[in-house]
């Protein structure tokens, strides 16, 4: 990755040359760097929050990319909103072969013309900026593809393990040179007690960070997307002696609709493609339970962690109650179960008075042909209900 210190350099350099603040930040509006200068008190609300939180909102992502940057192949002067108070801006955008990769925002010195040849050498600059965010970008898409193959390239069977009749899976040599390179790249970060981990990222396409954004933060050394079903699925290895959680956090922030999973910590990457179903298991509850959202890590998920392992297809003696036109009273026997059967609370819970709910529970049994006053039945019952809850196959 390049160093830190040289897109500081170069953004100092640009706020030295025009005597304005500046900004440096990537295509996905993360911020880069940022430098200070003389006069700079009248800061607005877009450029406090980006240097505070290191990120833009979506809607100011937006409404700057409608003035045309992502394709500007020159200086692009932002108006100011007096509306909202937010000041005039120049964006250079730091491009490199034709892509812009990041870019140079200038608050504008209320809208006074820059010496053509000073405005020049700024956007030459931004274009150096460019450069080294595309290495960085080329860098990042090249330990995700190793990070692909990780966790993707089927491994060998090498006949039975410890006389148990169990097959022991060897990895594969692509698979073993992936986990060499990531190794190596990892070996910078987290120090020496760093344990590995990978997030699962889950969300609509439009709603996820881009990947090389994702790449340049703290503690990740790998990451990339693919598509899972109607979601794109964004998965990072990373490396930290911090809570992994941490950096899921910091992935999906500003991001409401994403959701993580986190796999358990590990100092070795020989068991990576278990760790990738543990993050994907958590991300599910996290996207299905509101009380696990949005980042859920597998270590914390308690019976989740055995109903993520269960078949898809509901349990047939449960699937009658989950038909669309039952969904009220299936939401009534799960706040039930939830509440350890205990008919007052759960009545409370529903908004419902008591005997209507020995009416709803009499009609689950009834299609279900389980008794609540039975603990296995019950039991079945609740787990067939979360579990139906997790696969996307209740109705609530």
């Amino acid at each position: 990755m390049s160093d830190q210190r040289e897109y500081q350099r170069l953004v100092d350099e640009v706020a030295a040359l025009l005597g304005a603040p500046a900004t440096l930040e990537d295509r996905d509006f993360a911020l880069v760097a940022f430098a200070a200068h003389e006069g700079d008190t009248a800061a607005d609300d877009v450029r406090a929050r980006s240097i505070l939180s290191r990120t833009s909102s979506p809607q100011v992502k937006a409404w700057f990319e409608s003035f045309g940057i992502t394709r500007a192949t020159g200086p692009v002067r932002i108006p100011p909103d007096p509306a909202t108070g937010v000041r005039g801006r120049v964006c250079l955008p730091a491009r490199h072969q034709g892509v812009t990769y990041g870019y140079i925002w200038l608050l504008d010195p209320d809208g006074a013309e820059w010496p053509p040849a000073d405005l020049d050498a700024a956007f030459a600059l931004a274009g150096r900026a460019g450069d080294l965010l595309a290495e960085e970008a080329h860098a990042g898409a090249e330990l995700g593809e190793r990070l692909r193959e990780l966790l993707h390239e089927p491994g060998v069977a090498a006949g039975t393990a410890g006389g148990t009749g169990s097959a022991a899976i060897v990895p594969s040599a692509d698979a073993s040179r992936a986990a060499a390179e990531l190794a190596a790249a990892a070996s910078g970060i987290g120090g020496a007690a760093g344990q590995y981990a990978l997030v699962v990222v889950r969300a609509a396409p439009d709603n996820l960070p881009d990947a090389p954004a994702v790449h340049a933060m703290p503690h990740v050394v790998a990451c990339y997307t693919e598509r899972q079903g109607s979601e794109t699925e964004l998965v990072a290895l990373v490396r930290t002696t911090q809570a992994p959680a941490d950096a899921a956090r910091r992935i999906t922030k500003g991001r409401r609709a994403a959701r993580a999973g986190v796999s358990a910590a590990s100092h070795e990457l020989t068991g990576a493609v278990g760790m990738l179903a543990e993050a994907r298991a958590a991300a599910r509850v996290a996207a299905a339970f509101p009380e696990h959202a949005p980042v859920a890590s597998w270590l914390e998920l308690g019976p989740y962690r055995l109903l993520s392992a269960l078949p898809s297809a509901p349990d047939p003696a449960v699937a009658p109650l989950l038909a669309p036109r039952h969904a009220e009273l299936a939401r009534t026997a799960e706040t039930y179960l939830d509440h350890a059967a205990h008919a007052t609370r759960a009545a409370e819970v529903l908004a419902i008075h008591r005997q209507t709910l020995y009416y709803r529970l009499s009609r689950v049994e009834h299609l279900t042909g389980l008794s609540l006053a039975d603990g296995e039945d019950r039991l079945l019952l609740h787990m067939a209900l979360k579990a139906a809850r997790l696969h996307g196959t209740a109705i609530h």
